[in-house]
């Protein structure tokens, strides 16, 4: 996907903004910093087992990986070929379900081996998933999140995603946590918290400054995308495409104004 000119950004920024009178806002605070590999082209992250698990994309350089969280030495890869640029996944059972931006192709791989085990079809663009166990939720680049049958994967149901009433289109990468799915807004340093059963944006999370300038500078880093959750200790972590650095951070809420 082609990163969004700043003026689309600041727009869809400012849209939000609107939105925000009565909805929550969250700033960050850093608990810790961690390695990650600058040529990543982050599109799909989770966290399970102690093990950070990724998807990277672009065609030509496409993969799902197993990452050490520490130090973020890559323990286990399995390319994609390169007629697809792979995008977000997930875990279901035993296995990883991932998704390619335009082919229409997703593809199923055994958790344990990264080996690929089956592929299936969908309609339009793939850009992030996210899974509760019961349910596999996928989003499309729309403000529409579509929900999929675990085991066929077939479309059940869609969910329209709104702000005060709003369409919150963009939607990418999304980890299912506590109840409520994250999602990176493209473009963005923004992830939205939604209401599964709603569709509404429950809370906006604003990530502007996390990755320093320093960090930035001589880098060829692009948006932020990538959120991962460890369920047991109540870690979350952040990151983005090519950037050098992985982030678990701590929520905090702002002040009304």
């Amino acid at each position: 996907m082609k990163r969004l000119t700043i003026l689309a950004a600041a727009l869809l920024l400012a849209g939000a903004g609107a939105a925000q009178a009565a909805i929550p806002v969250y700033g960050f605070i850093v608990k810790n910093s961690y390695p990650h590999d600058p040529d990543a082209f982050t599109q799909g992250l989770f966290y399970s087992d102690g093990v950070l698990y990724e998807s990277t994309g672009l065609n030509g350089k496409s993969s799902v990986r197993k990452t050490d969280l520490k130090t973020g030495k890559v323990l286990m890869k399995t390319d994609i070929a390169a007629d697809y640029f792979a995008e977000g996944i997930t875990d279901v059972g035993n296995t990883i379900v991932g998704l390619t931006w335009t082919s229409r192709v997703g593809f199923v791989f055994d958790k344990a081996t990264l080996k690929m085990k089956q592929t299936f079809s969908y309609p339009g663009e793939g850009w992030g998933l996210a899974s509760n166990g019961s349910d596999v939720f996928m989003s499309d680049g729309t403000a529409v999140i579509r929900v999929l049958n675990p085991g066929t994967l077939a479309e059940v149901r869609r969910i329209q995603v709104t702000a005060e009433g709003k369409p919150i289109d963009r939607l990418n990468e999304m980890e299912w946590i506590d109840g409520e799915l994250y999602a990176n807004v493209w473009g963005s340093d923004v992830i939205a918290r939604i209401d599964p059963a709603s569709g509404k944006v429950v809370g906006w999370i604003d990530l502007a400054g996390l990755l320093d300038e320093k960090s930035r500078a001589g880098a060829t880093v692009d948006v932020l995308n990538g959120i991962a959750y460890d369920s047991k200790k109540k870690r979350l972590f952040v990151t983005g495409k090519l950037w050098p650095r992985l982030f678990e951070i701590e929520l905090v809420r702002r002040q009304a104004r």
